[in-house]
């Protein structure tokens, strides 16, 4: 059953810290999960979070921080010493780590890390902060389980119980030479089930996936879906194992992927938080709006223009919005499909059947709106002849839409730009001048304006 925070457990909890009750507190916490305990921090002011925050044991607030809302951690990292924060850091795994001080100051920094007790974890540390955190290398842990191909089922076991110890969960068991050089994989139940004596090199799996260092963040996300993983080693240019990437911090790059996207999507150049401040907020989503404004520009330009033509026959005008409404619709469907498709493996460039299926679903359905739009405007205004203009105008801006929808966000792809940019008012923008442009240019042409 889902934790809910009530107002009276935050005023209960507040109350025991008032009165100094730091037994009853920790009996009232102990038995919550982390993540619960992170979300009642979030709650309280920094006063009592931190105060709460210094009566936990180590290996709990460790994982509280994890939790935390980036501001509320930011609060209470400044409420901390050097050694109380290197505390919390040697009870992490080493990309846990290297993610809390990555957001310290660099004066602050310097000064954790010297405050490490476990030197190895510390080595750790600074190695991984060294790799772009969007790459494998900025992801991977440092803890895992690994042995040496010649070594025997019976000496597996003992170095396997060793190393287990500093590892959180295991998910593999990798294979590597005397160069630590990555070979396979060992499976659990080979191992259970085979003599002792049996050498490593004669039971372990040599089909193995793995990404290399400076591969990035969203292309591992991409081979872990496809091949169903849970952790997937990560090995340098020589091949030699030097970390692991585990599915928890995966769906944090998917998240944080899937809410670029859609902020994207949505017209927001930049990644942008509710507890932002205002000028961020407006930075973030000022640009495409400018953007929008001349672009719109353009067609008010565009009506100017085409002035004669709505005067002389004004249910012209009436259907514009019904135009640049369902251009928009469509365009914003079809590139909705393709970035998805990129997003997840499915499309990687230009495919002449997914065109061609496009093409014929957005003809289909111009072909039916246009028929409902002759009639209702043959019907409410009697005039046949501007009817047949609108409607063919709406299949053709429908098939204008649809195709840029399909090609726009492939071309961005092809640039290193990020698509999704293409399923909000980029394309939206982009249809509503075409569509007008089109549409006066079938108008007058079949009313000979």
């Amino acid at each position: 059953m889902e934790f809910k925070i009530s107002k009276q457990l935050i005023a209960e909890i507040e109350q025991l810290i008032e009165s100094g009750q730091d037994g009853q507190l920790e009996t009232l916490l102990n038995d919550l999960h982390h993540a619960d305990i992170a979300e009642i921090l979030d709650e309280l002011d920094v006063a009592d979070a931190t105060y709460i925050f210094k009566i936990l044991d180590t290996d709990k607030t460790a994982e509280i921080l994890l939790e935390l809302d980036e501001e509320t951690r930011e609060d209470i990292l400044e409420q901390l010493s050097p050694k109380e924060i290197a505390e919390e850091l040697d009870a992490l795994d080493t990309n846990d780590a290297v993610d809390i001080i990555s957001e310290l100051p660099q004066s602050i920094k310097e000064e954790v890390i010297l405050e490490l007790q476990d030197v190895e974890h510390a080595k750790d540390i600074v190695e991984l902060l060294r790799y772009d955190e969007h790459t494998a290398g900025g992801l991977m842990h440092k803890e895992l389980v690994k042995v040496n191909e010649n070594w025997n089922v019976l000496t597996c076991v003992k170095e396997m119980r060793i190393q287990a110890e500093n590892v959180t969960r295991v998910h593999s068991i990798y294979v590597v030479d005397d160069e630590d050089r990555l070979k396979g994989r060992l499976s659990l139940k080979d191992l259970l089930t085979t003599s002792t004596k049996t050498a490593i090199g004669d039971i372990y799996i040599r089909k193995l996936n793995s990404v290399k260092i400076d591969t990035e963040d969203v292309e591992v996300a991409r081979i872990m879906q496809k091949y169903d993983l849970e952790a997937i080693p990560v090995v340098d240019e020589m091949g030699i194992l030097v970390g692991r990437i585990t599915i928890d911090d995966i769906v944090d790059v998917i998240k944080d992927e899937a809410d670029k996207d859609y902020q994207l999507a949505a017209g927001i150049t930049q990644d942008v938080e509710v507890g932002d401040s205002v000028l961020e907020m407006t930075k973030a989503r000022l640009p495409w709006l400018l953007i929008g404004m001349v672009i719109e520009l353009i067609a008010s330009v565009v009506l100017k223009d085409n002035e004669t033509a709505f005067k002389k026959y004004e249910t012209l005008i009436l259907f514009i919005p019904l135009l640049s409404a369902t251009a928009g619709n469509i365009g914003v469907q079809a590139s909705a499909i393709v970035v998805q498709g990129l997003a997840n493996g499915s499309v990687k460039e230009f495919n002449r059947n997914y065109f061609s299926k496009e093409v014929t679903v957005s003809m289909i359905s111009g072909i039916i709106i246009s028929l409902l739009l002759l009639a209702y405007h043959s019907f409410m205004f009697g005039e046949y002849m501007v009817g047949i203009a609108i409607s063919i105008s709406m299949i053709s801006v429908i098939m204008i839409a649809a195709t840029l929808g399909t090609l726009v966000p492939l071309i961005l792809n092809k640039y290193k730009i990020d698509p999704a940019i293409a399923t909000g008012p980029f394309v939206t923008t982009t249809n509503d001048v075409v569509g007008i442009m089109l549409y006066f240019f079938i108008a007058r042409t079949i009313l000979s304006v």
